[in-house]
C-alpha cells in the first residue's frame, strides 16, 4: 500500500532526495527567480523519536554538586562494559584524583596498561606504563579499525557525549534501558536493534548493560537501571569536570555582589546625603 507523502516525508531517504531535489533546483534559476520561491519543508524521522523521561539527577539543582560515588561506580560500569568500543581522549587518569579515587588508586590503575610512546634515542617507539597525565585508553588505533570491528558503525567519542545530544543524561539513561522487542510490523534490518529512544528507532550498539553485568567495589545493587544513571552521572562530570567549581566560584561572586551592592546602599545613604541635600548659595 503506498503510503502518503507526510508520511514518506518521514523517512530519511525521501527526506535526503528532497532536500537534494531542492538545492539543484534553485540551482539552475536566477537569483530574482529564487528568492520567491519558498523552501520545502522536510520532516525527519527525528520527529517520530520517543523522547526520553525527565529524571531529576543529584546534580542538577543549583546548589548541588556531583555524587562522587556516583562517579566511581559509573567509571567502573565505562570501564567493564563502554570501554571495550567506545573511547574518551578528553579525559585524562589525573582527572580522576580528587573526584572519585586517590592518587595512588589512580596511579595504579594507569600503571595497569602499556602506552605506546616514543621514539628513543635509537627512533624506534617503545611501550611503557601508563601515567596520571595520560588519557583513558581507546579501544581501537583509529577510525577504520574502529568502523571494520563494527560492521561500519563508529562508535562515539564519549567525552563531551552529554554535551553532544540533546537531553544529555537523561537521554543516554533512555537510551540505555530502552531496549526492546521492535512491535509488529517493523522490520528491523540485520545487524541493527531496536531501541524507540534512537533517532529512526534503529540502531547499530547492541543492549550493553544487564543486571549484575558489573560488580560495585561498594556493594550497590547491580541493576541496569542503576548502571545506566551510574555511568549517565560519569559521563556528565566528563562533559564538564569544572562544574563544581563554577557553582561554587558562582556562589562566591554572588556573594560578593550582594555585599558590594549593601554596602554602596550604606554610602549613597548615609555618605553621600550630606553632599546631596547641600544647598550652595552664591552672593
Amino acid at each position: 500500500m503506498a503510503l502518503p507523502l507526510w508520511r514518506l516525508a518521514t523517512r530519511p531517504a525521501f527526506a535526503a532526495a528532497a532536500a537534494a531535489s531542492t538545492l539543484a533546483a534553485g540551482a539552475s534559476l536566477s537569483r530574482d527567480q529564487t528568492r520567491s520561491i519558498p523552501l520545502a519543508a522536510v520532516a525527519y524521522a527525528d520527529d517520530e523519536v520517543l523522547h526520553p523521561p525527565h529524571i531529576t539527577w543529584p546534580h542538577s539543582p543549583y546548589l548541588a554538586s556531583f555524587d562522587a560515588a556516583a562517579i566511581r561506580r559509573g567509571y567502573e560500569v565505562y570501564k567493564n562494559v563502554c570501554s571495550s568500543c567506545h573511547s574518551m581522549n578528553r579525559i585524562a587518569f589525573r582527572n580522576l584524583v580528587g573526584v572519585a579515587y586517590t592518587v595512588d588508586e589512580v596511579k595504579e590503575m594507569a600503571e595497569d596498561i602499556d602506552v605506546e610512546d616514543g621514539p628513543n634515542e635509537e627512533g624506534a617507539m617503545f611501550s611503557r606504563p601508563g601515567r596520571l597525565a595520560d588519557t583513558l585508553p581507546a579501544p581501537y588505533p583509529n577510525e577504520e579499525a574502529a568502523r571494520y570491528a563494527n560492521n561500519g558503525a563508529l562508535p562515539p567519542d564519549l567525552s563531551l557525549i552529554t554535551k553532544a545530544r540533546h537531553g544529555g543524561e537523561n537521554y543516554l539513561w533512555a537510551l540505555l534501558t530502552g531496549y526492546r522487542d521492535a512491535p509488529e510490523g517493523i522490520n528491523v534490518r540485520e545487524g541493527l536493534y531496536y531501541n524507540p529512544y534512537f533517532a529512526g528507532g534503529q540502531i547499530a550498539m547492541e543492549r550493553a548493560l544487564y543486571d549484575g553485568a558489573v560488580e560495585y567495589d561498594d556493594g550497590t545493587e547491580a541493576t541496569t537501571s542503576q548502571m545506566a544513571k551510574d555511568v549517565s552521572t560519569f559521563l556528565a562530570w566528563a562533559a564538564e569536570p569544572e562544574h563544581d567549581q563554577r557553582k561554587r566560584m558562582g556562589m562566591e561572586w554572588i556573594g560578593g555582589f550582594t555585599i558590594l551592592f549593601f554596602g554602596m546602599l550604606y554610602m549613597k545613604r548615609f555618605k553621600w546625603s550630606l553632599y546631596k541635600t547641600r544647598r550652595l548659595e552664591f552672593r
